[in-house]
């Protein structure tokens, strides 16, 4: 407890996960880093091949180099890689990890499962030692929304909708992606700031509900 007390006094670093193939010049997550002095991108190492394993043990090295608290902001295949590594890295509430905001995460369970997925099945269904934000398209076609819902149910975290805007890439069209950083912000406040933290993780959940926290952007 003593380290979470912490986190209103430290800055987070922002750790960008890419999914499958990574995330080119106009993906949110290359602008977002491009345009915020507190942004950096987790080096996965291989991204057109991905293996649960590897880029399990190359997002906690990340994690563990970066200046804690780390707030991740993850796409797709990457939203994967961070249910897992939360489902071994064996965290305490909060640290290193503050929040992780999970954008667009693929169904891997699902029969017809691309064959560059399939290594990252089952879905893990573990709550995740942190605050965070599932955000799920109802049109993704690469997990029905339902099953978005599913796994934010599973992981214990906040969901939103955000309507029928694709696969949330470039492709969507999102360039900056105001709303994205909105959430960001919500949750890099609830996550940083020691009151929620007070009353445990149901009471983080509420107040990244309520978005009663907020954070000033870089």
């Amino acid at each position: 407890m003593a380290q979470t007390s912490t986190l209103g006094r430290r800055t987070p670093t922002i750790l960008t996960v890419p999914g499958l193939n990574g995330s080119g010049p106009a993906h949110w997550q290359t602008l977002w880093e491009q345009g915020r002095t507190d942004t950096i991108r987790a080096d996965l190492g291989s991204l057109s091949s991905p293996r649960r394993n590897a880029w399990v043990t190359r997002l906690d090295q990340s994690i563990r180099t970066a200046r804690a608290p780390v707030i991740l902001a993850a796409h797709s295949l990457g939203c994967l890689a961070v249910a897992w590594w939360a489902a071994l890295a064996g965290q305490t509430w909060g640290w290193p990890v503050a929040g992780a905001l999970l954008v667009a995460p693929p169904d891997v369970d699902r029969h017809d499962v691309r064959d560059e997925l399939r290594d990252f099945g089952p879905s893990p269904r573990v709550l995740l030692p942190f605050p965070s934000i599932v955000v799920a398209s109802t049109d993704d076609p690469y997990a029905c929304f339902q099953r978005s819902f599913d796994m934010a149910r599973d992981w214990g975290s906040h969901f939103v909708d955000a309507g029928p805007l694709g696969h949330l890439n470039a492709a969507s069209g999102l360039g900056w992606w105001r709303e994205g950083q909105d959430l960001l912000d919500r949750l890099t406040g609830v996550a940083t700031n020691p009151a929620p933290h007070a009353g445990g993780p149901a009471d983080v959940m509420a107040a990244l509900a309520a978005g009663k926290w907020q954070t000033h952007r870089h």
